[in-house]
């Protein structure tokens, strides 16, 4: 698959008669892309362009802050094509705030500003606060009942009560699978696995990165990982830490899950992330690898960039 804009990169798109795999990143831009992961591009001040033509998928955390301009929205539609499929998180006042009660104006606003993407808006996430716990199923159950009927949604909770696969955790995923709802499964073990750095670098870098690394696991969920799938497109946010070896063993048991949802007919989507994600593309790059050394004749297409840079390349 070529990109008409420059033959040496190389297209994601469907390879295979399976359900499509969604491979994105938290996000579509970062100042560093442009010289490393973007390089062979044309120069452009719209990344999500490039981004669009590498992965098919975004987590959109934006929306979670606050709602984006109508411009800005038809932008994002006319940057990418017919096949991608965006995620964006309810706003923080739906889902914080308001915890789901007497927040219909702020669904119906944020629903008819993201309406112009039509069929690009894949999955609606709906990111819960630890304190959302088992007394509060009746409230979710009643929100997702009120949702339009083509609004596809995950939900990701905090509550340690709903990984301890007692009644509560029983509870909640009855109730999503009763209203067709996918439940995120977050995957924190390669960010928490080892010393806060072990790059064999300067001083300098290495206190930096240790520095965000120890932010990011101060930031990031450490729940367990209850893989299951509540309805046809499971959602995976995958967070590595900065050594490939723990990475790589973090991401294998995944490529035969994901396989498997596939050859179930479910259409699964996987997030990577890094403390910073700069990184990011590499991460997705090592899980394609990955997939397509097990089952090559249902390949991932490949991201355009093989190899990460040196250290010293990214700065």
């Amino acid at each position: 698959m070529t990109n008409t804009n420059n033959p040496a990169v190389t297209k994601l798109s469907t390879s295979s008669a399976l359900p499509k795999v969604f491979i994105g990143l938290p996000q579509w831009q970062h100042s560093h892309w442009p010289k490393t992961w973007f390089a062979n591009y044309p120069k452009s001040d719209n990344q999500l362009v490039h981004y669009a033509n590498e992965c098919n998928t975004v987590e959109g955390n934006t929306t979670f802050y606050s709602l984006p301009h109508s411009d800005a929205v038809a932008r994002w539609e006319q940057s990418v094509g017919s096949d991608f499929s965006f995620t964006f998180k309810f706003n923080q006042q739906i889902t914080h705030v308001h915890q789901l009660l007497h927040c219909e104006d702020e669904v119906n606003e944020q629903l008819q500003t993201l309406a112009p993407l039509k069929h690009k808006l894949g999955i609606m996430l709906l990111q819960l606060p630890a304190s959302f716990g088992p007394e509060k199923l009746e409230r979710l159950a009643a929100f997702l009942h009120h949702l339009p009927r083509h609004i596809t949604v995950a939900v990701e909770v905090r509550h340690l009560a709903f990984f301890g696969k007692g009644d509560e955790e029983k509870q909640l995923n009855q109730l999503l699978i009763e209203q067709n709802v996918n439940r995120i499964i977050m995957d924190t073990r390669a960010l928490f696995t080892g010393p806060v750095s072990r790059l064999d670098t300067g001083a300098n870098t290495r206190a930096s990165n240790s520095a965000l690394l120890s932010e990011v696991r101060h930031k990031k969920p450490k729940v367990p990982v209850n893989v299951i799938a509540t309805a046809n497109n499971p959602v995976v946010r995958f967070v590595g830490n900065d050594t490939d070896e723990d990475n790589i063993a973090c991401l294998t048991p995944w490529v035969n899950k994901i396989h498997q949802w596939r050859l179930e007919g479910k259409s699964p989507y996987f997030f990577c992330h890094r403390p910073d994600n700069k990184d990011a593309p590499w991460l997705a790059q090592q899980f394609i690898d990955l997939y397509n050394q097990k089952h090559g004749d249902t390949a991932i297409p490949n991201l355009a960039i093989k190899q990460q840079p040196s250290q010293n390349a990214l700065f």
